[in-house]
C-alpha cells in the first residue's frame, strides 16, 4: 500500500486560516460509506488496536491515519498493517502552520481527500465494538443527525485513573447532559472527538476543522457549530460500542485534563470558580476540622462527607461506572480540584502544553 505524503494545508484551506474567513476545503465526489481519519503523534501503543477495530466495520470503506510527526514506531505499524489491510492509508504531515493545533491540521489533510459520504473523527487510542458504525448510522439515520457523536467507554486501570476520569465525566454530565444536547429545540451542544461521525457535505458546509484551526476543545466547537447551523445532533453513551484508555501515565493525564477542563467548565474564572466550590466537599471538611475541638463536629463532619460519596456513587452507575469506584472518592476531589486550578492557571497565562507542543489558548475568533 503506497504511503502517502502531504503538504501542512492545501491552498483553500491555508487561505482560510491566514484571512480568518470559513471557506469550504474543495474535497473529491464522493462514493458512499464511511472515511474513518485517525490523528497519530507517538501511538505506538495503541494504534494498531485502533486500526484492526476500524478495519473490522465494513460501513468504513477507507482509514486514513495522519502521523503527526511521530518520533516512535507509530509510522512504521500502519505501513505493515497497511501490507493486509487494503483500505488503510498513511498520510504523513509536516509542522503545523502557526496558530493551528496539530490535531486540527491532521484532521485537516485526513478529510481532504476523503471519498466517502461520512467522516469519522476519532482517536487512536480508541477501539470500536463489533458493529459500532452500523449502530451510529442507525441513529442518523432514525434521528435524522448530521452529527452522531459517542462518549467511549472509559478504561481505567491505574488508581489515579479510577480517581479522576470517572469524577470528571459524573461533572461534565451535569453541564452536557444527553437530553439536552439531543433536543433540537435547546442550544446546547457537545461531542467527543473519540468518535465524533458527521456527514460529509455539512462538515465541508461549516468550513471543517480550518474553522477550528487554533481550538483545543475543537469537538464541542464543531457540533456546536453544526447545530446552530440548523443540523441535529445526536450525543450519547458508548458502553458497549467504542472503549478508550485515555491515558496510561500521570503525566499525560494531568496534561491532557489541564489543557481541556477549564474550556469544558464554562471558560469563565467565575465558571471555574463556581464548578470548584460546588465540586469540592468543602462542608464536610471545615466541619470535621472543627472536630478537633468539638468532638460532636467530626462525627457530623464523617456524617456528611459519608453521604457526599454515597451521592458521587449513585453518580457512578447513571453514568455506567462502578459503584465500587466511590472508595476513590476523595482522592477524586483533591485531583479534580488540583487539575482544575492548574488549567485555569494555563488559560491565564494563555498557553497549554499538549503532546510536546504548546498552543495558544485563544481562538481565532477571541484573536479578531
Amino acid at each position: 500500500m503506497p504511503i502517502e505524503h502531504e503538504m501542512p494545508l492545501n491552498s483553500a484551506a491555508q487561505a482560510s486560516s491566514e484571512s480568518g474567513t470559513v471557506r469550504s476545503v474543495a474535497m473529491p465526489r464522493t462514493t458512499g460509506g464511511i472515511t474513518a481519519i485517525v490523528p497519530a503523534r507517538n501511538e505506538e501503543a495503541v494504534i494498531g488496536a485502533c486500526v484492526e477495530s476500524l478495519a473490522k466495520q465494513s460501513e468504513i470503506t477507507e482509514i486514513v491515519v495522519v502521523n503527526d510527526q511521530s518520533s516512535d514506531k507509530t509510522a512504521a505499524i500502519v505501513r505493515n498493517l497497511a501490507t493486509r489491510i487494503a483500505k488503510l492509508r498513511l498520510l504523513e504531515v509536516q509542522e503545523p502552520p502557526p496558530g493551528w493545533v496539530g490535531k486540527n491540521n491532521a484532521l485537516t489533510i485526513g478529510a481532504r481527500d476523503a471519498t466517502s459520504d461520512w467522516l469519522l473523527f476519532t482517536d487512536a487510542d480508541v477501539e470500536l465494538e463489533e458493529g459500532a458504525t452500523a449502530r451510529a448510522l442507525q441513529i442518523a439515520q432514525k434521528t435524522q443527525a448530521a452529527l452522531v457523536s459517542f462518549s467511549p467507554e472509559q478504561i481505567t486501570e491505574k488508581w489515579y485513573e479510577k480517581a479522576l476520569i470517572p469524577f470528571v465525566y459524573c461533572r461534565l454530565a451535569r453541564r452536557f447532559s444527553y437530553a439536552t444536547v439531543n433536543d433540537p429545540k435547546s442550544a446546547a451542544a457537545a461531542a467527543n472527538g473519540q468518535f465524533l461521525l458527521i456527514r460529509r457535505e455539512v462538515y465541508e458546509a461549516i468550513g471543517g476543522h480550518t474553522r477550528f484551526a487554533s481550538d483545543v476543545l475543537e469537538d464541542v466547537a464543531l457540533a456546536a457549530t453544526v447545530k446552530a447551523a440548523g443540523h441535529r445532533v445526536w450525543f450519547g453513551p458508548g458502553k458497549g460500542i467504542v472503549r478508550a484508555r485515555m491515558y496510561r501515565t500521570f503525566g499525560a493525564m494531568w496534561e491532557g485534563w489541564t489543557k481541556n477542563l477549564y474550556r469544558l467548565t464554562g471558560g469563565t474564572p467565575w465558571k471555574a470558580f463556581r464548578e470548584g466550590e460546588s465540586a469540592f466537599p468543602w462542608i464536610p471538611l471545615v466541619v470535621i476540622l472543627l472536630g478537633i475541638k468539638f468532638p460532636i463536629a467530626m462525627f457530623a463532619g464523617v456524617l456528611l462527607l459519608v453521604l457526599r460519596q454515597m451521592n458521587y456513587g449513585s453518580e457512578l452507575v447513571r453514568n455506567q461506572y462502578p459503584f465500587a469506584f466511590i472508595i476513590y472518592y476523595i482522592p477524586a476531589v483533591f485531583l479534580y480540584a488540583g487539575v482544575l486550578a492548574a488549567s485555569y492557571r494555563s488559560y491565564a497565562r494563555g498557553k497549554v502544553q499538549w503532546k510536546g507542543r504548546e498552543y495558544s489558548t485563544k481562538t481565532r475568533d477571541e484573536k479578531k
